[in-house]
């Protein structure tokens, strides 16, 4: 599937938040790219702008090209509740980002290969599809044969983040996606509304 691969830290510092994760370089530079780019005296942006930014911010964050992420946004319009929350609701559902939050790799980007390459498993089976939707209850874990890997075994002895919808056994390598997080629940700094006004025009 294809993905962007170009230059992480001059996409974080466009938007201004080290939306890859952590990144040393953006911390010592986290003003915009571009020679102006230190220049508190810029521009005023204009609606449209804010809103294709938030957007953009959204589809990095997540590793999301623009077709798949309109899909999402179709399918979050014709379900039930706040079309921006349900978005991200999506967004939250997929494989790699719930192997992410569960801690088995540091990066998205870095999970998405994990489950690329057939390391985890969903109910005990294998998948190797992204994007797939995740349902409350489902089981994720790491593939028997992989639980050896030293980048997820380093991943799992360096993670310390807690999520409220999800569980995480060290012992078994296997999680539980308990529930769909509420939007109160999930971290990113994303306006959801402005996507969704973007959108609607």
């Amino acid at each position: 599937m294809a993905r962007y691969t170009g230059p992480k830290t001059k996409i974080a510092r466009k938007f201004g938040q080290a939306i890859f994760g952590d990144d040393k370089a953006f911390e010592k530079r986290n003003y915009p790219p571009g020679q102006h780019g230190a220049n508190k005296r810029r521009g005023k942006k204009s609606e449209y702008a804010i809103q294709l930014m938030e957007k953009q911010k959204a589809k990095y964050t997540y590793g999301v090209l623009e077709k798949q992420f309109r899909n999402m946004f179709k399918k979050a319009t014709a379900a039930q509740g706040i079309t921006g929350e349900v978005l991200l609701q999506l967004c939250e559902s997929r494989l790699d980002n719930v192997v992410f939050r569960m801690g088995v790799s540091p990066t998205r980007s870095g999970a998405r290969q994990l489950v690329s390459h057939r390391h985890i498993t969903v109910n005990g089976q294998k998948v190797n599809v992204p994007s797939y939707q995740l349902k409350a209850g489902d089981v994720v874990g790491v593939r028997e044969k992989s639980k050896s890997l030293e980048a997820i075994q380093n991943s799992l002895a360096n993670s310390s983040n807690v999520y409220e919808w999800i569980t995480w056994n060290n012992d078994t390598m296997e999680g539980t996606y308990v529930a769909v997080p509420a939007r109160i629940q999930i971290p990113e700094q994303i306006n959801e509304q402005f996507i969704v006004e973007l959108y609607s025009k």
